[in-house]
């Protein structure tokens, strides 16, 4: 039952990848400065999920990339394109509107258990 349970939340989670990267590429952030931003909200990525999820969003236009070279180590920083800002706001109310619908098929299913 648990490797069914972990297989499942795996899934679930997989699903929420994107938006989350989204969420946080408002404003130019580097790969490690990214996973840090994510783990502050304790949604906990991969650097090995992450870097293929960023050059995905990247060839679907939703960011844009620069290279800063300015400091002893270059890092390459990612952003929200505008087509990137438009699909996270449509991407956004999509979940709101999910979660408000799970919200409340699961307070319903929690109103049938105890009855």
């Amino acid at each position: 039952m648990n490797d069914l349970v972990n297989s499942l939340t795996t899934e679930l989670r997989r699903g929420n990848l994107t938006l989350a990267v989204l969420s946080q590429l408002q404003t130019p952030q580097y790969g490690y400065s990214l996973v840090q931003l994510l783990e502050e909200h304790d949604f906990h990525i991969d650097q090995s999920t992450l870097y293929p999820l960023l050059r995905r969003l990247e060839k679907q236009e939703l960011l844009t990339s620069q290279w800063d070279t300015t400091e002893s180590r270059p890092r390459k920083y990612y952003v929200l394109s505008d087509f990137g800002k438009e699909v996270y706001q449509q991407l956004r109310e999509e979940w709101m509107k999910t979660t408000t619908q799970l919200n409340s098929l699961l307070k319903g299913g929690d109103k049938d258990e105890s009855d």
